[in-house]
């Protein structure tokens, strides 16, 4: 797990995104729409939105802390709030959001969050699978398995002349978190 994932802040993101589907979305979508959000925002901003782990999954890079909450195989209170349990295919919201559901995001984060569901909202998980094959380079097909998608790989296809220095800062930034969090 990424020691600067944060369960509330990923499952406001999803809550985002379920919402914006109008209630109820579909698992690879959703997985597919939040890796979007955080790799624009790194594009952007040289950081995530969620510090999820990324992998390369057979339909294409995958956030893999949240995936794990969606499939049940993590639990915590603050994505149970937002998030119902994974029924088929889908996720929904487990309860109407208030305002105070995305104190965590930024105005940033939201407007990025925006932004990737103007592009991509009206895919669906085909779509988006077949999307992120062809234009993120930094997946590489594990055929039946998985693998890591380290960030600076992210990084060299965002902005290859810049990927050293913006991985080397973002895990400063992960230390930074991780001492903070311990206090």
């Amino acid at each position: 797990m990424s020691s600067c994932f944060e369960a509330k802040k990923a499952a406001q993101v999803a809550a985002f995104f379920c919402k914006k589907a109008g209630g109820k979305i579909n698992v690879v979508k959703l997985v597919k729409l939040i890796y979007l959000a955080d790799r624009d925002s790194m594009a952007n901003s040289g950081s995530p939105i969620t510090y999820d782990s990324f992998v390369s999954m057979k339909l294409g890079p995958v956030v893999s802390e949240a995936y794990n909450y969606i499939k049940g195989e993590s639990v915590s209170k603050e994505w149970d709030d937002l998030i119902a349990d994974r029924e088929n295919h889908t996720v929904a919201l487990a309860r109407k959001l208030t305002d105070s559901d995305d104190d965590e995001l930024s105005k940033f984060e939201v407007k990025v969050l925006g932004s990737v569901w103007n592009k991509f909202g009206g895919m669906d998980q085909w779509d988006l699978a077949k999307w992120t094959h062809d234009n993120c380079p930094e997946w590489e097909d594990p055929k039946d398995s998985s693998s890591p998608i380290p960030y600076e790989r992210v990084f060299k296809w965002l902005d290859s002349e810049t990927a050293a220095a913006r991985s080397e800062h973002l895990g400063e930034t992960q230390s930074l978190r991780r001492s903070l969090a311990k206090k």
